[in-house]
């Protein structure tokens, strides 16, 4: 790998930020082409003109990513089980926005907690149940950390999922959100497992920024909130995702909560007058453009991040 011969040199990070990010850009434009065809969204605002663009550019992006850390971030076995995962996740997308008929969500749920389990066996094996909250470090319970850690992995993949329906904006939140971690702090190998996830969506997003050419599906959602959820469990403070998300949390989070209101509670009224995904209220209720959704949500998502990062 590269990381053993460049590593003691000045020229170490931009090598690997440009190599990164030809690596993905490249990638793109050359197999974009052979990704499927978007069928459209029946009941998004705006979903027919997604119809025929190239979609699940997330198996290109996870790929990319997984071969530029191979190049540049220095070997363990956890990072290596969690580049699997990732992949793994990106796989269980992929297949399902390559299906004829889409997958149902008892199916996505339950790979998605497997996935979920298991990358928090592999955080507790390495790591512990120890965390920070606000500067002051606590001891939790293996039982309730793993419990805690699986919800937020879960919770992760399908709000990341969830909030991607306007061009240009998992892939602009999913950057505010890591960027934040990297002011916070992140271990070394996260460190750089993260500056190179950054070059994969820029990349991404000279291809996907409103109007888009292609789309990232579910390929590249659901392996993108894998990865939130590890570098929130590795910062050592991993309720900072809720601070540090939180855009994506509300946009893709209140639909997932009025969903499960109305199904589980029969309350056929609840948030009657909100309609979700957020950014579909923003379009449809509000007359915002998708450029506009997206620049008034990362600018919330980062003026409240900052603001966290000042208070711990």
């Amino acid at each position: 790998m590269l990381y053993s011969v460049l590593s003691q040199t000045q020229f170490y990070a931009a090598i690997m930020f440009l190599v990164s990010f030809l690596i993905a850009y490249l990638s793109i434009k050359c197999f974009m082409k052979v990704l499927p065809k978007d069928h459209g969204r029946q009941f998004a605002v705006n979903g027919a003109l997604s119809e025929g663009k190239p979609r699940g550019a997330g198996i290109i992006m996870s790929t990319a990513f997984v071969l530029s850390c191979a190049l540049f971030v220095p070997f363990t076995l956890e990072t290596a089980i969690y580049m699997l995962l990732i992949y793994a996740a990106m796989l269980t997308g992929f297949f399902d926005d390559a299906a004829k008929e889409p997958w149902g969500e008892l199916k996505k749920g339950l790979l998605d907690l497997v996935i979920s389990v298991a990358a928090t066996i592999t955080y507790l094996a390495f790591n512990g149940s120890d965390i920070v909250i606000f500067n002051k470090s606590f001891h939790i319970p293996i039982v309730i950390f793993a419990l805690l850690s699986i919800v937020l992995v879960w919770a992760s993949i399908n709000v990341t999922n969830c909030c991607d329906g306007v061009d240009g904006m998992c892939g602009t939140l999913s950057v505010c959100t890591i960027l934040l971690f990297i002011l916070h702090g992140l271990p070394g190998d996260m460190r750089i497992m993260s500056d190179i996830m950054i070059m994969v969506l820029l990349a991404y997003l000279l291809f996907n920024s409103s109007p888009s050419r292609l789309l990232m599906g579910d390929a590249g959602s659901r392996s993108i909130g894998v990865f939130l959820a590890i570098i929130s469990l590795k910062s050592g403070d991993p309720f900072l995702f809720i601070l540090f998300a939180i855009m994506i949390i509300l946009d893709g989070g209140l639909g997932l909560l009025k969903l499960s209101v109305r199904r589980f509670l029969g309350k056929k009224d609840f948030m009657e007058n909100i309609r979700t995904p957020l950014h579909d209220h923003q379009r449809k209720n509000l007359g915002c453009s998708d450029t506009q959704v997206v620049a008034k949500f990362a600018i919330i998502q980062l003026i409240v991040g900052l603001t966290a990062l000042y208070l711990v």
